[in-house]
């Protein structure tokens, strides 16, 4: 089975530029505190890597 991580949007994206708005929309989060379950892949990481301080990132 593929490795998974949980995504939880901590911080508002209310500041944020639209391209990270973007980013965090396309990872599957809309509201604060919402939680994904994403398959741990380059693709996904990347993108995680692009907001670090809006997220928080759990290994399952």
């Amino acid at each position: 089975m593929a490795k998974m991580i949980k995504v939880t949007l901590t911080k508002s994206v209310i500041g944020a530029s639209p391209k990270q708005r973007k980013v965090v929309e396309a990872l599957g989060l809309k509201k604060m505190h919402q939680s994904v379950e994403l398959v741990d892949t380059p693709a996904a990481r990347g993108a995680i890597n692009k907001v670090p301080h809006l997220l928080t990132v759990e290994e399952l």
